[in-house]
């Protein structure tokens, strides 16, 4: 890896940035492209950037190496100890273990290594009061009788040394601790922890990968697991498992060099963010449904995905109809996001639909379309989330204006 200081670029959600033609290498940008190009819009150099590259990030945050000494950074347009508050309500990280050091970081990557030690040190925890371990099928060729014979195995291949054995095997290399070290490895490969915080990851690694087997997890398998009495202790730790897995993307490599990004959509994880404050802050005659389909052909072939959807648990009907709208528009709602959520209204029977803004509104909306209240409706990430909530949830309950 070259001498020269590690230059990160910071690019601002919807903030365009330009850099010289030289500055970035081509084979880089042609890989940020090809992998990334959704997450930053990319201008090549030409009359109308003044001969520069011109980069635009998308809404995400998060890092992306490009070289061994050039990365971006992604900054959404919240504060920071905001942005990490989220990510605790989004992926239940607040109810599994204590994370006021984290706020408490400066950047991203700082934030990101003080749970990945979180993370280590829980794995550490479990090693020292002995992982989980369960009686697996095993089978293969033994110098003596174990188990069960394999009658069939030893008349095909009776020449073969060893007794063909189906046996159980009480062993640790369980899915409970193959997502520790999975999560843990691709911690390591990140190259985001430094010092401490690098050490205690590579040390539980090294503690967990001697007895289980190493191969690939994702978000989604740390998800809906379920736990008993001597597994409970894993739940908190496929939580923060979670979060990291949900956040790699697709690693550079430049000969023996490679680190993995981790990004954050942040519009998603606004809605998963507003559907888990409404989880936690309903009244429980209500309830919230996420990324709901309602089919609009009788065959159910083409459907609406509703992002949010409250109903009343005594009637079974629906209430509002929520769309998540990370990208506030310059002039309020634009009229295409307007017919969206007033479709999905109308889809579902529902009398009140919302567009909900991580911001305040230039010109606010709140009307009748068909007998359908529209409105917007605010969730201010750039203030106290507490009180920020508060009000969003009064908003949203407040009855409709007479003017309306």
């Amino acid at each position: 890896m070259s001498g020269h200081p590690l230059q990160v670029v910071t690019l601002v959600a919807y903030e365009p940035c330009r850099l010289p033609a030289e500055a970035l290498p081509a084979e880089a940008v042609a890989w940020l492209w090809q992998h990334h190009s959704h997450r930053v819009q990319i201008e090549p150099p030409s009359f109308k950037t003044q001969g520069q590259w011109q980069l635009t990030a998308q809404g995400w945050a998060g890092y992306i190496p490009l070289t061994p000494n050039l990365a971006l950074a992604l900054v959404p347009r919240l504060p920071i100890p905001n942005l990490f508050r989220l990510l605790a309500y989004a992926y239940d990280l607040a109810g599994v273990c204590s994370l006021d050091g984290c706020f408490q970081a400066a950047s991203l990557p700082e934030f990101y290594g003080r749970l990945a030690c979180l993370l280590a040190e829980g794995v550490l925890a479990r090693l020292r009061q002995g992982i989980h371990q369960a009686y697996l099928v095993r089978e293969g060729r033994q110098t003596f009788l174990r188990g069960q014979l394999r009658t069939k195995a030893l008349a095909q291949r009776p020449w073969e040394v060893g007794v063909p054995c189906r046996y159980q095997e009480f062993t640790p290399d369980v899915a409970e601790n193959q997502i520790l070290a999975w999560t843990l490895h691709t911690i390591l490969r990140g190259g985001f922890c430094q010092g401490e915080e690098h050490a205690t990851v590579l040390r539980a690694f090294r503690r967990l990968a001697g007895g289980v087997t190493l191969r690939p997890f994702t978000a989604d398998d740390c998800r809906g697991r379920v736990y008993h009495r001597l597994t409970q202790d894993y739940r908190p730790l496929h939580a923060l498992c979670a979060f990291f897995l949900a956040q790699q993307g697709p690693a550079y490599q430049e000969g023996d060099w490679e680190m993995v990004p981790f990004l954050v959509d942040v519009g998603q994880l606004f809605e998963r963010f507003v559907a888990a404050w409404l989880r936690q802050h309903l009244e429980p005659s209500l309830r919230v449904a996420v990324q709901e389909r309602c089919p609009i052909d009788p065959a159910g072939n083409r459907y609406f995905t509703l992002d949010l959807v409250i109903y009343d648990t005594r009637s079974g009907r629906p209430r509002w109809i929520l769309d998540t709208k990370y990208k506030p528009g310059a002039d309020g709602p634009a009229p295409e996001d307007i017919a969206q959520v007033l479709a999905y209204a109308q889809a579902k029977g529902a009398r009140d639909a919302a567009l909900v803004y991580p911001m305040p509104l230039a010109q606010p909306l709140d009307t009748v379309i068909n007998g359908i209240r529209v409105r917007s409706l605010t969730f201010d990430l750039t203030q106290d989330l507490t009180q920020a909530g508060e009000d969003f949830l009064r908003a949203l309950l407040s009855p409709c204006s007479p003017h309306v």
